[in-house]
C-alpha cells in the first residue's frame, strides 16, 4: 500500500507543478466568468444595430391588411415593381426586400425576401411571423371581429413549474435551469473523462517507451503502478474541478458587474436567495428585480445545488477510473501513440453515445425508459446520470447506478490489470486484439 502512495504522490505532485496546470487551472475560471458575463449583457442590453428596413412589395389585392413595424424591424410599402426595387437596392436604404404575390389567403404561397446579403434564421422568422399575423388578423376581421376585440384575445401566459415531492407538497422546479445545469454537468464530464483518462494512456506509453517502466517494476507490481498512476491523475483531475468551482464562482460575480454596468440596472440591497437544499446564491448588487440574472438566480435556488456537484464528482471519480484502467491497458500495449487509434474507438465509442443520447434524448425524456437504462450501464451513466439529476432521480435510482458504477470499475480494473502486466514490457512488436485476449491466460 506504500508503494502505491507513493506513486500517487510522484503522479499528483508532478502534474500541478507544471505551469501548464497553473496558468489553465487558473485561466479557465475566468474565461467562464467572462462568457457568462456577455451572456447576461447581451440578454440585458440586447444586441444593439440590428434594426432591419424591409420595402415591402405588395403584390396581392386580397391582402390589404398591412404589416405592422416593430422594434426590430420596419416594414415601408413601396409602389415599385420587383426589377426596380431589384435594381435600386444597393443605392436605398432598405436592406431587403418582402415581395408579396397574389395568392389565396388560405394558401399562401411564393412569398420572398430579398437582399443583397443572406436574411440570418432570427430575421427571417420574424418576418415570417409578422406576415403570418397579418394574414390572419385579416382574416378574422373578415369573419366580423373588430380590432378592439382582436387585440383582446391576446393572452400571454407564464407557466409556474410545480413538482410534486414524496412527501406531497409542492416544490419549486425549472425546467429551464434544469436543462442548462444537466447540459453543462454532461459536457464536463464528458470533457474531464477524455481529458484525464488520455492523459493516463499518454503517461503509460512515455514511460514505457523511455524504459523507465522496467525500473520501476523491479520494485513495485504492475497492478501497483497501474493503480498508482490513475489514482493520482484523479487526484489532479479533481483538485482542477474545485478549483475551477471556487474562482469561477468568485469572479462571475466581478465580470457581471463589470460588463453589465451599475448605471444600466436598478439598484438593489445584493439579495441572497437560497437553494432547497440550504446552498447560498448570491445575487449581485446591481441586478434589477426582474433583470434575468435574477430569474436566473431564482430558477437556480429550486434546484438542490449540494447533492448536484456531490453526485458529480462521485461520478466523475467512477467514470474517469472506470475509463482510465482501460486506457491504461492500451497505453501498456503499444509502443506510440500513432498505434493507439484502433484500440480507442472501442473504448470512446459507448462514451460518445452516451454523450450524444444524454443531451439530446434524456435531456428531452429524463424518466424514459432511455434515460434510465443509460444512467445504469457504467459505459454511459456518468454523463446521463449527472444530465437526468437535476430534474429529480429518486433515491434507489442512483444508489443503484452507484453500486453498478463501482462493480464496473471493479471489473475493468481486473480486465485492464491482465493486459498492463504482459503489455508494459513488450517492445517493438504491434499488437492485436487476438493477442491481448490471449494475455488472460497467462500466469502470473
Amino acid at each position: 500500500m506504500n508503494k502505491i502512495l507513493l506513486i500517487i504522490q510522484r503522479e499528483y505532485l508532478s502534474r500541478v507543478k507544471k505551469k501548464s496546470f497553473i496558468v489553465m487551472t487558473l485561466l479557465t475560471p475566468v474565461i467562464i466568468a467572462v462568457f457568462y458575463g456577455l451572456i447576461i449583457y447581451f440578454s440585458i442590453q440586447g444586441v444593439k444595430g440590428s434594426h432591419s428596413k424591409v420595402a415591402v412589395l405588395n403584390e396581392n389585392k386580397v391582402l390589404s391588411e398591412q404589416i405592422s413595424s416593430n422594434k426590430n424591424i420596419t416594414y415601408t410599402y413601396v409602389d415599385q415593381s420587383l426589377e426596380e426595387m431589384k435594381a435600386s437596392i444597393k443605392k436605398s436604404d432598405y436592406d431587403y426586400i418582402l415581395y408579396i404575390p397574389p395568392f389565396d389567403l388560405n394558401k399562401p404561397t411564393g412569398i420572398q425576401l430579398l437582399g443583397t446579403k443572406q436574411a440570418g434564421l432570427s430575421l427571417n422568422g420574424k418576418i415570417t411571423g409578422d406576415v403570418e399575423n397579418t394574414i390572419r388578423n385579416q382574416k378574422l376581421k373578415a369573419s366580423g371581429i373588430s380590432q378592439k376585440d382582436l387585440d383582446g384575445l391576446k393572452t400571454n401566459v407564464d407557466i409556474d413549474n410545480k413538482k410534486i415531492g414524496e412527501s406531497g407538497k409542492e416544490e419549486d422546479s425549472s425546467a429551464g435551469a434544469s436543462t442548462i445545469i444537466g447540459t453543462i454537468a454532461g459536457i464536463l464530464m464528458f470533457m474531464f473523462i477524455m481529458l484525464y483518462g488520455i492523459q493516463v494512456m499518454r503517461g503509460v506509453i512515455e514511460e514505457k517507451t523511455s524504459r523507465i517502466i522496467e525500473i520501476m517494476i523491479s520494485s513495485v507490481k504492475p497492478f501497483q503502478l497501474m493503480m498508482g498512476k490513475i489514482i493520482g491523475i484523479a487526484l489532479v483531475g479533481l483538485t482542477q474541478f474545485i478549483l475551477w468551482i471556487v474562482l469561477t464562482a468568485s469572479i462571475s460575480t466581478i465580470a457581471v458587474s463589470t460588463l453589465v454596468g451599475k448605471d444600466q440596472l436598478k439598484q438593489s440591497s445584493g439579495m441572497t436567495i437560497k437553494a432547497k437544499d440550504g446552498t447560498a446564491i448570491s445575487t449581485p448588487a446591481t441586478a434589477a428585480i426582474d433583470s434575468p440574472v435574477l430569474s436566473m438566480q431564482k430558477s437556480l435556488a429550486s434546484l438542490p445545488l449540494t447533492k448536484i456537484i456531490i453526485v458529480f464528482i462521485f461520478f466523475f471519480i467512477g467514470g474517469y477510473l472506470f475509463y482510465s484502467a482501460l486506457y491504461a491497458a492500451i497505453g501498456s500495449a503499444v509502443d506510440s501513440e500513432t498505434e493507439t487509434q484502433q484500440f480507442m474507438m472501442p473504448v470512446m465509442m459507448p462514451l460518445l453515445v452516451g454523450y450524444a443520447l444524454s443531451l439530446s434524448v434524456v435531456a428531452n425524456d429524463p424518466y424514459g425508459p432511455v434515460a434510465f437504462w443509460l444512467s445504469m450501464i457504467p459505459f454511459t451513466s456518468p454523463i446521463a446520470m449527472v444530465v437526468r439529476l437535476p430534474y429529480g432521480v429518486p433515491d434507489w435510482q442512483l444508489a443503484l447506478s452507484m453500486f453498478i458504477l463501482v462493480v464496473g470499475f471493479l471489473g475493468t480494473v481486473w480486465l485492464a490489470s491482465r493486459i498492463y502486466r504482459v503489455g508494459i514490457l513488450m517492445y517493438g512488436k504491434k499488437t492485436s486484439l487476438k493477442e491481448m485476449i490471449k494475455w488472460f491466460t497467462y500466469k502470473n
